[in-house]
C-alpha cells in the first residue's frame, strides 16, 4: 500500500473534522480539539503494510490525543500504540495524574481505557500502531496495558524509535518490499518492548502473559529444528515442562499442536511469496522442521484445504493477473483498476452551495473612507521577518486607502543610484562602523551565532512597510487588499534624476545554481537595470552586470556570497560588464512580491517562505487592479507590504525578480467570517488571487508549513519543498473552490480543472514553491 497523504486544505469547514478523525481512526485514536477559535490546519502521512502494521507523521493545532475505545475491551485488541512526539511539552493525563513527556521519550499507550496525551503547542508526532494479527498466525500473549507507560529512550526504545523516525521521514519514498521490512522490524521490537515491559513477575496476570511472549519467540527461533521440544524450551526459560504445557492449556492450546500450526504457517507464506517460487516444495518443508516431504503435502492439505502444489500455482496465475492490469497511463485495464480504487472514496465532501460574482458582497463601511500615507525609513519597517508582536504603526477602518512606500532590498547593489539622495532609503540602508539604523535583518538570532553574517542571519531578506492593523479584525475574517495604482520609486541622486532603477541577482539559492555550464562554477551575478516605466509599452532595460566578488560590510564581515542583505556593493571593487543583454526590452509587470498578515504560530517569521498567510508570494499576477484575500490570523490582522517587483517571470528562476523600490495605493476591506458565507471566500484558508478576468489560486508545497514541521518549521521547509507537492496543494485547494463555492461534484471539477484550468510555476525559490492555477472568471458567466 503506497503512503496516504492527508492535508485538512483538501477538505471545505465543514467535513475537515470529520476527514481529520478518520485519519486517527485509523490509528485507534480521536482527537480532543484544543484552541478551537483558530482555524483547523491538519497534514498527515500515513502507511499500511500488506499486514496492517501503521506508521503516521501526524501535525496539527493544539489539541490532545485518546483512545477510541474509553473501555477495555475487543476495541483494544493489538499491541499497545506508540505516540513519539517530535517536540517537547506533550503532557499525559491519567487517573493518577499528568506527566510531562521529556525530550526523546515516547508512550506505549493501551487501546482503550481512560487516557489524554496532551500537545498544547501544536500536535506533531509518529503513532505506530501493530495489529494482533500482524504476526501471521503467530499467538501474541494478551499484554494489555492497565495505564500508559512512558518510555525513555535506551537500548531497544532507543532503537525502535529512531527506526520509526528514519522511516517516517521516507514514509513516501520506500519501495514496498522495504517498507514491508521495516514495519516487520518495527512490529517485532514493538512486541519485545511491550513483552518486557509487561511485568517481571511471573505469578501476576501480566507476568504470565510476558512469560508466554518468551515461550513464543524462543519457538519461532527454533522453528527449523526438527528436534524442537517442550523440554529445549522450557529449559531455556529456567522452568519446568509442565509449567509450560499449563501456560499453553491456558490459552485452550498444546505446546505440539502449536508449534505444528506455526510451522505450516510460515510454510504457507513461503509458498506464496514470488520471490521463493523456485525453491522446491521440499526444501521449504524442510527449513521448516519437516523431514518427510509426504508427510508435509498430506498436513498441509488437511490444514488448508488444498495441496502446496496447487497453493503454489494458484498465487502464481493471481500475480500474473495482477501484473496485467499495469501498463502506461490511458490503457484500458489501467483506468478501470483506477476507477475500483476511487469508487468510495471521495475527499471532497458533498456538493455545496453555489456562488456567484465577486468574492464579497462589500458592506458599507460604517465610516466615511479615509486616506493614510506610510512613508518608509528606519522607524516603519521590518526586514526579513513577520511577528504577530510588532506594534501596529497605525490603524485603519474597513473600506479605507493607504498609500504605501516600500524599497526593495537590493537597493544597496547600486547604492549611487538607488539609495543616494533619498532620505528614506538612506535612513534604512545607513550602516557605517559604528552602527547600522536597522540593525535585525531576518529572523536568525542578533548575535549572529550561527553564521557570523549579521544581526538576524539574513534568515529572512525583504524589507517589510508596516504593520498596519485593521480595525475589528480577528482570527476567522478574511481581508480585502485592492491595489489600486503601482508608482515606482525613481532615483533622488541628482545625477540619475528623474530615472528608475532595479536590480536583478543570479544568487546561490536559484535554481540554476548547480545547473553551469561555464566557468567559474558556480558564481552570483547582479544586473542593474534601467526602468522605463512611462514608455508606451513600459519596458526594462540591462545599465550593466557584475559577478559578485566578496564585499566586507561596515562592520568588517566578509560575504563571499550574497547572503545577508543590504551589504553595501562597492562598484569600484568589481568589473562591470556594460554590453548586456544588448538590444533587449523586458515588459514590465510591476506587483509587489510581499503582501502579508501576521501568522498566528509564532513571534519571528522569516519572510522568505510564503504560506496561508500570504508573505512572500512572488506572483507577477498581484499588481494593478488585482485583489488578494487573505485570512486573519491574529487580532488587527497586521498587514506588510514589501519586496517591490518591476517584472519577474513565472518560476523567479535565478532567485530574484528585477527588484525595484515602489510605492502602492491599497484600499483594504474587512470581511467578518459571518459575512464570508455563500461567497468565495467562505472557509478561505489560503491567499487566494482575483483579477478583472480570474481567480488565481496558490498551492505551496507545504501550505502552512509552521504547523507542519512546528519549531524546526523555519528550516525545514527548505529542505523538504518540491514541486509535486505544490501541484498537489494546488489541485486540492481547485477542487475545494470549484466544489464549495461552484456548487460542482468532485467529478465535475476534476473535469473541469482538466479541460479548462491553467497550472504554472509561481517560484522555486522561495523555500515553499508555489503552484499557482488560473482558473477564467467567464467559465461561470451566463
Amino acid at each position: 500500500m503506497n503512503a496516504q497523504p492527508f492535508t485538512s486544505e483538501s477538505y471545505s469547514e465543514d467535513s475537515r473534522e470529520r476527514a481529520w478523525q478518520e485519519v486517527l481512526g485509523g490509528f485507534g485514536l480521536q482527537s480532543l480539539a484544543g484552541r478551537a477559535a483558530l482555524p483547523s490546519h491538519a497534514t498527515a502521512m500515513c502507511r499500511a503494510s500488506s499486514l496492517g502494521v501503521r506508521l503516521g507523521r501526524l501535525s496539527a493545532e493544539a489539541q490532545a490525543l485518546r483512545p477510541v475505545a474509553s473501555r477495555p475491551g475487543p476495541g483494544g485488541a493489538g499491541l499497545p500504540l506508540l505516540v513519539l512526539p517530535l517536540e517537547g511539552g506533550s503532557v499525559l493525563h491519567t487517573a493518577e495524574g499528568r506527566k510531562i513527556l521529556g525530550t526523546g521519550q515516547f508512550l506505549l499507550g493501551p487501546r482503550s481505557g481512560d487516557w489524554q496525551l496532551q500537545f498544547p503547542r501544536g500536535l506533531r508526532a509518529l503513532v505506530l500502531a501493530v495489529p494482533a494479527d500482524v504476526f501471521r498466525g503467530r499467538k501474541v500473549a494478551p499484554l494489555h496495558l492497565v495505564q500508559p507507560l512512558i518510555v525513555d529512550p535506551e537500548g531497544l526504545p532507543d532503537v525502535l524509535a529512531r527506526t520509526i523516525e528514519a522511516a517516517a521521514q521516507a514514509l513516501d519514498r520506500l519501495s514496498e518490499p522495504e517498507w514491508e521490512a521495516v514495519a516487520q522490524s518495527a512490529a517485532e521490537w514493538l512486541l519485545a518492548l511491550a513483552s518486557e515491559r509487561a511485568a517481571d513477575n511471573v505469578d501476576t496476570p501480566s507476568g504470565r502473559a510476558a512469560l508466554l511472549q518468551r515461550l513464543y519467540a524462543s519457538i519461532e527461533r527454533n522453528l527449523g529444528s526438527e528436534g524442537l521440544s517442550v523440554s529445549e524450551i522450557a529449559q531455556g526459560e529456567g522452568i519446568s515442562e509442565r509449567y509450560v504445557q499449563k501456560l499453553f492449556e491456558g490459552t485452550g492450546d498444546s505446546f505440539s499442536h502449536y508449534v505444528r500450526e506455526r510451522r505450516l504457517q510460515r510454510a504457507w507464506h513461503d509458498l506464496v511469496n514470488p520471490a521463493e517460487s523456485a525453491v522446491p516444495i521440499s526444501e521449504i518443508a524442510y527449513r521448516h522442521g519437516f523431514s518427510d516431504s509426504a508427510h508435509f503435502s498430506r498436513l498441509f492439505r488437511e490444514r488448508f484445504g488444498l495441496p502446496p502444489r496447487e497453493l503454489r500455482r494458484r498465487e502464481a496465475d493471481r500475480q500474473s493477473a495482477s501484473v496485467s492490469t499495469g501498463g502506461h497511463r490511458g490503457w484500458p485495464q489501467q483506468a478501470l483498476v483506477r476507477l475500483r480504487a476511487l469508487q468510495g472514496r471521495v475527499e471532497g465532501g458533498e456538493r455545496a452551495g453555489a456562488a456567484s460574482g465577486r468574492g464579497e458582497a462589500r458592506p458599507a463601511p460604517a465610516h466615511a473612507p479615509l486616506h493614510h500615507h506610510l512613508a518608509v525609513d528606519a522607524s516603519t519597517v521590518h526586514w526579513g521577518y513577520f511577528s504577530r508582536s510588532l506594534k501596529p504603526l497605525i490603524e485603519i477602518g474597513s473600506g479605507d486607502a493607504v498609500t504605501i512606500e516600500t524599497l526593495t532590498q537590493h537597493a544597496s547593489d547600486d547604492p549611487e543610484r538607488m539609495i543616494r539622495g533619498d532620505a528614506g532609503a538612506e535612513s534604512v540602508f545607513h550602516w557605517t562602523a559604528k552602527a547600522k539604523n536597522v540593525d535585525r535583518r531576518g529572523a536568525g538570532p542578533l548575535d549572529a551565532s550561527v553564521f557570523g553574517r549579521g544581526a538576524g542571519e539574513g534568515f529572512g531578506v525583504h524589507i517589510c512597510t508596516g504593520p498596519i492593523a485593521v480595525r475589528g479584525a480577528e482570527p476567522g475574517d478574511v481581508l480585502e487588499v485592492n491595489i489600486l495604482d503601482i508608482e515606482p520609486r525613481g532615483s533622488r541622486n541628482p545625477r540619475f534624476a528623474g530615472q528608475v532603477f532595479g536590480s536583478s541577482v543570479a544568487a546561490w539559492w536559484g535554481y540554476h545554481y548547480s545547473e553551469f555550464l561555464t566557468e567559474p562554477r558556480p558564481r552570483e551575478t547582479v544586473t542593474i537595470y534601467e526602468i522605463f516605466a512611462d514608455a508606451e509599452e513600459p519596458y526594462a532595460q540591462a545599465v550593466h552586470a557584475f559577478r559578485w566578488e566578496p564585499q566586507a560590510d561596515p562592520f568588517g564581515v566578509r560575504h563571499a556570497l550574497y547572503d545577508y542583505p543590504g551589504v553595501p556593493v562597492d562598484l569600484a571593487g568589481v568589473t562591470l560588464r556594460r554590453e548586456v543583454l544588448k538590444g533587449i526590452r523586458i515588459p514590465l509587470r510591476p506587483h509587489f512580491g510581499v503582501i502579508a498578515v501576521a501568522p498566528r504560530e509564532a513571534d519571528l517569521i522569516d519572510s522568505v517562505p510564503p504560506a496561508y498567510f500570504g508573505g512572500n508570494l512572488d506572483n507577477w499576477r498581484l499588481g494593478k487592479g488585482a485583489t488578494v484575500y487573505l485570512p486573519v490570523s491574529v487580532p488587527g490582522a497586521l498587514l506588510s507590504v514589501g519586496d517591490p517587483h518591476a517584472t519577474q517571470g513565472d518560476g523567479e528562476l535565478s532567485g530574484t525578480a528585477i527588484e525595484c523600490s515602489m510605492t502602492g495605493t491599497f484600499r483594504v476591506v474587512l470581511h467578518k467570517k459571518a459575512d464570508t458565507v455563500g461567497t468565495v471566500l467562505t472557509d478561505l484558508t489560503y491567499p487566494l488571487i482575483e483579477t478583472p478576468e480570474n481567480w488565481v489560486l496558490t498551492g505551496f508545497s507545504h501550505p502552512n508549513y509552521l504547523a507542519e514541521f512546528g519549531a524546526n518549521g523555519q528550516s525545514d521547509v527548505y529542505n523538504k519543498s518540491s514541486l509535486d507537492l505544490a501541484m498537489r496543494d494546488a489541485f486540492r485547494k481547485v477542487r475545494r473552490f470549484l466544489m464549495t463555492t461552484k456548487g460542482l461534484d468532485e467529478d465535475e471539477a476534476i473535469a473541469l480543472m482538466s479541460a479548462a484550468v491553467d497550472f504554472g510555476i509561481t517560484q522555486v525559490v522561495d523555500g515553499n514553491w508555489g503552484v499557482h492555477a488560473i482558473l477564467a472568471k467567464r467559465l461561470f458567466e451566463p
